[in-house]
């Protein structure tokens, strides 16, 4: 029997790359993550992970390639660390025409174009997939993203958060203050479109964007795409207590997750929200055997296969810490009898260790290959923990594509799906209808953004 637990949500975390997060594991054999450039793969991930249920097809992205490592880029360009990278808002339309209720999180930071035109692409997207679009409020954590924007490299935290305030604002404007609902006509005897009277400039005027409007696109199924958001500093976390309705954290454990977890509800509570209408993710990477011991192999197996060069680049971007300025050969006791082996992330990464003969090398990449090793059972055992956290939901991150979604659709989806844990069908409707059952396609009213709507025309 089912058990009372309420289902969780489940999204495919991937990347427009051949390599997201493990590696090097594009040339692990039956790996298909070199026909990245292929629609056809697309298709076939997309439509794999629709008939194992997932929720959403999660893209990932960065503009710039990861250069803290020996301040180069060269290690991350060398083992196909998230470069090379293509735009996944380009691929999305065609996904959704090939599926019928998968979503899509596109991850697009605020820095990158205009409100003005960003909110033309979304509607757009909310369009063309029949509103199961939704984007991944993110405001970038790369310097180099910041000078490849032309912004001379990455502003400050708080002034991106303070843009974030102003381009969010104009974007919700456009979305829900530009249109009326009878805006459209479409009278054919009448060769008359729309009603120009219900369309309306926004004219907002902000310390970081001057928008008139009207929004260019008429309303999409969503109007304002289902909102996601990463981060959770502690502006971060009242950020998403005022918008997002979901929330993608990167706790390592329940344990990690949990006062995340009750800061954001507490930050939604004090933005006039439901607390239970920000969904919290957070994020597995596993290996699956029919043993305890088949799966532990197989994951010695992958640690092993990954390159340490390649990890320890990534970790710097990800921990702040370069690691180039470490011999990557030397054993950590060594490092530990050193100021930096004493003190700051490294020492945290020593204390960390399971193995007290490991060299920083082979710490800093089983750092990295951290995941839930068991049977199905055991995988959902752990899923059971992270819910009693909290969390609503996770990011599924493959090690191998497709493989690892296949791992998870043919072994632990029917394990979930007996405990309740994941959905057997769709819910009709948009993606924000499939994720809040019978609350309609909108916003809800406690939404900052329907309160615009509310200034701007004096109804929901």
């Amino acid at each position: 029997m089912p058990s009372e637990r309420p289902r969780m949500i489940f999204n495919a975390f991937n990347m427009f790359a051949a390599s997201h997060h493990d590696q090097g594991m594009w040339a692990w054999p039956g790996s298909r993550q070199l026909e990245y450039n292929s629609i056809d793969y697309w298709v076939d991930v997309a439509q794999l992970l629709e008939r194992g249920h997932f929720d959403t097809l999660f893209f990932a992205d960065v503009l710039a390639p990861y250069d803290t490592f020996g301040s180069s880029r060269d290690s991350a360009v060398f083992s196909g660390m998230q470069f090379p990278i293509n735009d996944p808002g380009e691929l999305i339309p065609a996904l959704a025409y090939a599926t019928k209720d998968l979503g899509f999180v596109l991850t697009q930071n605020i820095l990158q174009e205009p409100p003005y035109s960003f909110a033309r692409k979304m509607s757009s997207l909310d369009h063309l997939t029949r509103g199961r679009i939704s984007w991944n409020i993110v405001t970038t954590f790369l310097p180099g993203a910041g000078r490849n924007l032309g912004f001379g490299g990455l502003p400050d935290h708080g002034d991106r958060y303070a843009r974030a305030d102003d381009f969010i604002e104009v974007v919700y404007k456009l979305w829900e203050a530009s249109w009326e609902d009878d805006a459209v006509v479409r009278n054919a005897a009448l060769r008359q479109y729309s009603d120009p009277s219900k369309i309306h400039e926004i004219n907002h005027v902000g310390p970081f964007y001057d928008v008139v409007g009207p929004h260019l696109s008429e309303p999409s199924p969503q109007r304002t795409p289902f909102l996601m958001q990463a981060g959770v500093s502690p502006r971060g976390r009242d950020y998403a207590g005022r918008n997002a309705e979901g929330l993608f954290i990167n706790a390592l454990s329940p344990e990690e997750a949990a006062p995340v977890v009750r800061d954001v509800r507490a930050a939604a509570a004090r933005h006039g929200r439901s607390p239970h209408n920000v969904k919290l993710f957070g994020i597995l990477g596993f290996v699956v055997g029919s043993t305890e011991e088949e799966a532990q192999r197989l994951h010695q197996e992958i640690t092993d296969f990954q390159s340490i060069e390649a990890n320890l680049a990534k970790q710097s971007v990800f921990l702040d810490y370069d690691f180039s300025t470490l011999d990557p050969a030397e054993p950590i006791f060594e490092i530990a009898k050193r100021p930096e082996g004493a003190t700051g992330i490294v020492a945290e990464l020593i204390r960390m260790s399971p193995n007290p003969r490991y060299t920083i090398g082979e710490l800093v990449r089983w750092y990295g290959n951290q995941r839930v090793v068991g049977t199905p059972e055991q995988i959902v055992d752990h899923l059971e923990k992270w819910q009693d956290a909290g969390i609503d939901g996770m990011n599924v991150q493959y090690v191998v594509s497709p493989g690892t979604f296949e791992d998870f659709v043919e072994h632990v989806s029917p394990e979930l799906r007996r405990r309740g844990l994941m959905q057997e069908s769709y819910a009709p409707g948009t993606l924000r209808e499939k994720v809040f059952p019978g609350t309609g396609p909108y916003l809800p009213d406690e939404h900052p953004a329907r309160a615009l709507r509310r200034a701007a025309f004096g109804t929901d």
